[in-house]
Parts: structure tokens; sequence; C-alpha cells
């Protein structure tokens, strides 16, 4: 029962009720301003953890959909990926290099109205050097610091160029062990970023870690120093690829240990959230999420 309470406060005083509010349809126009929403996340931010959202946790909708509910969680950082949908009314746009200017400066200006900055943004980097240009030179107009991706190692010679030449961060993520696939293992994430710019490191994501049998820690541990970026993610089962996720701290992954370890590494950055499952509760449950990194990130600090 207490928990509850104090769960409840918690979404009160983040506007998260509100939120939830607008996304069940309960009032027929958002029931907050961007300026009244307080960070939802204060003392992570103290402990140098930027919280956001990486937009995959909100694909049944656009982007443009997206944003105000992001901000009513008090969520200030989000991540986008190139395969996304921008726009309701504009199906084939994508949040993407592949914008026009006058796209990309609307994309930018519908994030600034709401306070809300893009860190991050997952793409997709190959060998074909001109498209890599592209992706880099979208993220340096978007304000992006970090760009997530899988790039095959033949593909990092240019993958680190531009990163110098940007001076914008390589994060390599991981997925689930599959056959002729590399990255889930840390260990091969640290060989291909050894000898090479301090900007390319991983993208951990814990709960695809977990999906592939691996213990988090042990993970964490062998990428100490290379960790520039972190998709937040727990999950109800291990060493199952298709499981499912589940709000922080009541899955496989032992996430109070997760943030005391990257408080132990001194890891500070954007951890995004993405929450998979697309769950009747979604607004919910990533308010459940946020909660507890900030609970954890109060006791941590």
């Amino acid at each position: 029962m207490t928990r509850n309470i104090d769960r409840r406060r918690f979404l009160q005083t983040t506007g998260i009720l509100a939120a939830g509010a607008a996304w069940a349809g309960l009032c027929p126009r958002p029931c907050w301003a961007a300026g009244e929403i307080k960070l939802s996340t204060p003392s992570a931010e103290r402990l140098g953890w930027r919280v956001g959202i990486q937009i995959y946790t909100f694909r049944s909708i656009s982007f443009y959909e997206a944003l105000p509910k992001i901000a009513a969680l008090g969520v200030r950082h989000v991540e986008p990926g190139f395969f996304l949908k921008l726009d309701s009314q504009r199906p084939d746009l994508t949040t993407s290099e592949q914008l026009a200017p006058a796209l990309r400066k609307e994309m930018k200006q519908r994030m600034a109205d709401l306070g809300i900055g893009m860190p991050n943004y997952y793409a997709d980097l190959t060998t074909d050097r001109d498209a890599a240009v592209r992706v880099f030179e979208f993220a340096k107009e978007m304000g992006t610091e970090t760009i997530v991706a899988e790039p095959a190692p033949e593909a990092l010679d240019i993958a680190e160029q531009l990163c110098d030449e940007y001076a914008i961060n390589l994060g390599i993520h991981n997925h689930p062990k599959t056959p002729n696939y590399s990255y889930w293992d840390p260990a091969n994430v640290a060989a291909v970023c050894a000898g090479r710019s301090q900007r390319i490191g991983a993208c951990c994501d814990t709960g695809h870690w977990v999906r592939s049998g691996l213990n988090p820690i042990e993970c964490l541990q062998k990428m100490e120093g290379r960790i520039v970026t972190f998709h937040l993610k727990d999950v109800g089962e291990w060493g199952k690829p298709e499981a499912r996720d589940v709000p922080l701290g009541q899955g496989k992954a032992d996430y109070a240990a997760v943030l005391k370890e990257l408080r132990r590494q001194g890891f500070q950055g954007v951890m995004t959230l993405e929450y998979e499952h697309e769950s009747p509760q979604l607004v919910e449950e990533v308010a459940e999420c946020l909660e507890f990194v900030e609970k954890t990130a109060a006791q941590l600090g």
C-alpha cells in the first residue's frame, strides 16, 4: 500500500497523471503546459545522468504525437530513430537525415517548443561515406552529441574519421544474440573500440544482454571507460530473445545493481529508456521506470 501511495505522489508531482489522461483521450487537449512540468529525475541529473526516452517506446504513434506525452512525463531528452514516423499526417516522413531542410527546422522547433533536446540519434551507418556524412550533418544540425548505431567493423574507419571531424560520439548498440551477429557480446564491442578514438564506445542495452543470457554487471565492467550512452531496459526472463520488457527493477537485470555500477564507474551522460512492450498502460509503466531511476539515484547520491 505504501508503494502505491508513493507512486501516486510521484505521478502527481511530475504531471504524469495528466499525461496519462491526455493519452487515454480523457482531455480534449493536453492538460498541462510545458513550463509547468517538473523534471521527473532531478536526483539522476545531479549525478550527471540525463534521462531520456528512446522514441521506439512510442512507436505506435508519430514523433510529433509522442513529444507532448514525453514532456508531460517530465523528460527533456529524446533519441529518435532513422526508421520511425515523424508525423501521422505525412506517414512517408521519418525522423532521419532524409528530411528536407525545412522539415528539419520544423522538427527542431517542435522539440524546442516543449523544451526537449535530441542528444542521441539512432542511425544506420554503413561503408558508404557520403551516406555517413549525411547522418553526421543531420546530427550536427539537430544538436546531437551521440549517434547510436551498429556499424559493421569495416565501416568504423569512416565513422571514426567523422566522429573526430564533427565532434560527435558513436555508441555501438547491442541487440540479442543471433547467428552471424557479434555485438551481442560486449567483449566484441570492446575489441572493435580498442585503439580507436575515445569518441567511439558502447551504447549499452541491458535488456538485450539479459535476453542473450549475459550478466549486465559483468558486461558493464567489460565496457568500463568506453560507455558513451545507455539504453535503460529490464526484461522478465533470462536468456530468451523474446523476453518481454517490464518496468525497471521488476525484471532479471537487477537494476539497482546496474545503476550502482554505473555510479561506481563515474558514468555521466545520456541514458534513454527504451520500453519495447506495447502495454495498454504504457505511460504508467514508463513512469514506473522513471520513478525507479529517480529513487535509486537519490539513494546513490
